[in-house]
């Protein structure tokens, strides 16, 4: 399935088994601007090390994992500690839970530096997001293209050309059903920062 641009109004994806919605221009653009000036430099950018075919390796981006001290997160067979909250990010977070109506306690912070840095396809699905995790994705920077696909429906694809200041919500059953990936590009890209908002569920031995 694909669904035709321009989006629709409420900015709803009418997509099978998901709740998806988009506001391409959730923060105005000075506002953006300066979050993604203040992030480049503010944040302490890591190379985190993930398991992939039986095997660790540099993940293909620079990252940072963000929040309250309780919301530890096991990634790829790598638990994560989070840093604490860049303040920014800190009030951004509570506006997300006014817009949303959902809480938040930890961000992962992602940082493409070219197009040969990407996400590859997964499914935010670890037992800390709990069983319908509310993912709240804020791009920053060059627009780079998002791909979702169903697990078991292959008509049922999506892609996405996410903006400077866009706001992507998941929520309800999408990550059980899809899986999402922000693959490389050839084409000459400028820097992209993401920011995915989300619930970690304290674990047992916090």
């Amino acid at each position: 399935m694909t669904i035709p641009l321009p989006l629709p109004p409420d900015g709803v994806l009418d997509l099978p088994d998901a709740h998806l919605r988009l506001w391409p221009q959730w923060l105005a653009p000075e506002e953006a601007d300066a979050l993604f000036a203040g992030l480049m430099d503010g944040v302490p950018w890591e190379v985190h090390r993930i398991r992939l075919f039986g095997r660790e390796v540099d993940s293909p981006r620079l990252s940072c994992w963000m929040g309250e001290p309780e919301a530890r997160y096991r990634y790829s067979g790598v638990l994560f500690e989070p840093h604490p909250w860049h303040p920014r990010l800190k009030r951004l977070a509570e506006r997300l839970r006014h817009t949303l109506g959902a809480p938040f306690n930890s961000v992962l912070v992602n940082r493409y530096r070219n197009g040969r840095d990407a996400m590859g396809w997964h499914s935010d699905d670890e037992p800390e997001l709990g069983n319908a995790p509310v993912i709240a994705s804020i791009s920053l920077g060059a627009t780079r293209r998002f791909l979702l696909k169903h697990r078991n429906r292959p008509d049922c694809r999506l892609a996405l050309d996410l903006p400077h200041g866009s706001l992507l919500l998941m929520a309800g059953d999408t990550q059980r059903h899809y899986r999402h990936a922000l693959p490389r590009t050839a084409r000459p890209v400028g820097e992209r920062i993401n920011l995915t908002f989300r619930w970690i569920q304290p674990r047992s031995d916090s």
